[in-house]
């Protein structure tokens, strides 16, 4: 009794091992006799490609200012036009004369070398007008706003104190010149209620590294500080005070910035992009540098998933994108912590017009972990695609269009805004620089692929 209980148990456990291998690896139906329900499970290899990204539209609250070089990624470069706002219900006491002019850049990190010297210039945007509710890509060309005729100011200094040491060690103070200290004068005898009057006088600002190829930093303050003095008579004095004090005219929200960032050597990059894909990887890169294109074969899917008679359920698609970690472990950029795959159709629109994640359009994936089995950490990032291809699949049914061969989704590093209740409220692309190496559809050793489990009824 007790050998044919062993016998029956084996049978079973037998029987569900290979259900599941075929479950797990080459698609099988299940359908108990006398259930019309059928399910399936699939394993699809995707086509994927690195790509360079010409611009992206992006509001971000912080700045990349400087040119940085990373032997995979390329050169980034990172300028900046900026409006600034008056101090609103403020007016100079009478008499204010004024007395000099600094330009504040406060950063709470940077990239590259500690040491390196780096220029930073500053002109008068005396051309074009920066609109505060129009878009604009981080490709803008400045020369349609500034002619740089005007130069306010200008010095050299490295990321990290070297011999000179400030009073801030993550600030950089530019002396404006005597002209310009002159010429905006025009403010001593003006009370802003708004910011219209105030840029229409003066326009903004144009920032931009002069040379230095080694250093970039993340700027998430700038004031313009104006110095001034007047004379000032207490209760019972018979002799004036002379009072010094500023005013600040920040680059906050409340006014217009326009982040541009430049890859030069995109000849060198695309290269290597070849080289990766020879070798079974892919490249992401932020701000505005590589994504990676994912291509869904949606038609072939869509016909193998035919069920004629029934009504087509798609379960889940899961798409695991794998990090490749260089052995090392010493990284130059930061690691992407938030990764939205969007539909490539849609990508531009999707920040232009600052449109939220949802199933059938954008997904965003955080960065996670897990130990494999010789206990070394892999990061990945996870979709279910299940809405997004049911959706494309309904669509075109209901329509009666024809598939396309691919849906082309496309990996794009992001930052995100949330709320009280930890709701996203906005997504931008990544302006800090961050990069990750992911393995591509052709990797030898764990391909991207999309494992797929649909029913019908």
């Amino acid at each position: 009794m007790k050998s044919r209980l062993s016998f029956i148990l084996i049978l079973v456990a037998t029987l569900f091992a290979s259900c599941e291998n075929d479950i797990t690896d080459m698609g099988s139906t299940i359908q108990p006799s006398g259930d019309k329900l059928a399910v399936f499970a699939d394993t699809i290899a995707l086509n994927t490609e690195s790509f360079i990204v010409p611009y992206m539209y992006c509001r971000s609250d912080s700045f990349l200012i400087g040119t940085y070089y990373d032997e995979t990624y390329g050169t980034t470069q990172a300028d900046l036009l900026t409006q600034l706002q008056p101090p609103l219900g403020f007016s100079y006491p009478e008499g204010s004369k004024a007395d000099s002019a600094v330009l504040a850049l406060y950063y709470d990190s940077w990239a590259g070398d500690d040491y390196s010297p780096m220029e930073l210039s500053v002109y008068q945007m005396n051309k074009g007008f920066l609109s505060y509710s129009l878009p604009y890509a981080s490709n803008i060309n400045p020369d349609d706003y500034c002619d740089k005729s005007i130069l306010l100011g200008k010095k050299i200094f490295t990321a990290r104190d070297a011999v000179v040491k400030r009073n801030d060690s993550t600030s950089i103070e530019l002396k404006l010149s005597n002209d310009f200290v002159k010429s905006f004068e025009f403010n001593l005898s003006k009370k802003y209620t708004t910011n219209t009057d105030f840029l229409q006088q003066f326009k903004g600002l144009y920032i931009t590294p002069k040379f230095g190829s080694a250093a970039i930093m993340n700027v998430n303050q700038i004031d313009l500080i104006y110095y001034f003095h007047y004379k000032y008579k207490y209760a019972g004095d018979t002799d004036s005070t002379i009072v010094k004090t500023y005013v600040k005219y920040p680059a906050n929200a409340e006014v217009r910035q326009v982040n541009r960032f430049l890859h030069p050597d995109t000849t060198e990059v695309k290269q290597k992009l070849q080289l990766g894909a020879n070798n079974g990887i892919n490249y992401i890169s932020s701000p505005a540098n590589i994504y990676t294109r994912v291509n869904i074969p949606l038609k072939s899917m869509a016909q193998k998933m035919t069920m004629p008679g029934k009504k087509l359920v798609v379960n889940s698609a899961m798409l695991r994108v794998d990090l490749v970690i260089p052995e090392t472990k010493t990284l130059t950029q930061n690691l992407i912590s938030k990764m939205l795959i969007v539909r490539e159709s849609e990508m531009t629109d999707f920040f232009k017009n600052r449109e939220l994640p949802s199933d059938t359009l954008a997904i965003v994936s955080s960065i996670g972990y897990e130990k494999d089995d010789n206990s070394e950490i892999v990061y990945y990032y996870s979709y279910d695609l299940a809405t997004l291809i049911a959706n494309e699949i309904s669509k075109a049914k209901t329509n009666n269009t024809t598939l396309p061969d691919n849906l082309s989704l496309v990996l794009v590093p992001v930052s995100l805004t949330y709320d009280s209740n930890n709701s996203i409220t906005r997504v931008q692309p990544q302006t800090a620089l961050s990069a990750v190496t992911i393995r591509s559809g052709a990797n030898t050793e764990k391909p991207m692929k999309l494992k797929l489990v649909y029913s019908g009824f």
